[in-house]
């Protein structure tokens, strides 16, 4: 057998492939939910910290600060490892993929907050005045002539920064989440040979090769127009 036909027997083995191809689409399938709810309540958290923050509540203020300070230097496995492992001896159990949905939500919070909070400060303070000139209170300021400027500011960044985080998914197979690289491992560790990795490779550019692309889209459409 020449080296390529080993290369080929390991990484392209149509018989594994085919065996263990029914997993890995279930793991797109979790990979899918998994990263959809990441991004919904990732941004959500973000944009609702970062509009408690404008309103200039100084202790509250500290607290957001700190709060995002700490999910911004935590490597997300280390969240991981800690909401998994670490809070049932605090009587807390989590499953993995709670687990890995929480960690990953609490960072795409952190970093969309501070994204956010640049697009709100980045809004001439004139426009605050003018808004308020008119007769309109501090929130309607804030909803209606603040938010959707600063929200198009920030649509280039936080959409790199997102897709970036969303590719963590891949961190919850540390916990025993079957999403597509737990599949592709389980497969492995099974047949004694790599091709499921393989298959898990091309699943994951299946998925994020689009979005990446979009992201490229919707970072060309908006280039930091205000």
């Amino acid at each position: 057998m020449t080296g390529w036909d080993r290369f080929t027997d390991s990484f392209f083995n149509a018989r594994v492939m085919a065996q263990y191809l029914p997993k890995i689409i279930e793991g797109f399938g979790l990979t899918v939910v998994l990263a959809l709810l990441i991004i919904v309540a990732g941004l959500a958290l973000g944009v609702l910290l970062a509009v408690v923050r404008a309103f200039g509540i100084r202790p509250l203020n500290w607290l957001i600060i700190f709060v995002v300070d700490l999910f911004r230097a935590l490597p997300p496995l280390v969240i991981i490892v800690l909401l998994y492992f670490g809070l049932p001896n605090a009587g807390v159990e989590l499953s993995g993929f709670v687990a890995a949905w929480l960690s990953l939500t609490l960072v795409l919070m952190a970093f969309s907050e501070e994204i956010f909070w640049a697009g709100i400060t980045s809004v001439p303070k004139g426009q605050w005045e003018a808004a308020r000139s008119t007769g309109l209170g501090f929130v309607q300021t804030l909803g209606y002539v603040v938010l959707p400027q600063a929200l198009r500011i920030t649509i280039p960044p936080l959409t790199n920064r997102t897709i970036a985080i969303t590719k963590g998914t891949a961190l919850a197979s540390v916990v025993a989440v079957p999403d597509i690289l737990g599949a592709a491992n389980a497969g492995v560790s099974f047949s004694f040979n790599p091709s499921p990795l393989t298959l898990g490779a091309i699943a994951y550019l299946v998925l994020f090769l689009p979005v990446v692309v979009l992201g490229r889209w919707i970072e060309t459409r908006f280039a930091w127009k205000r």
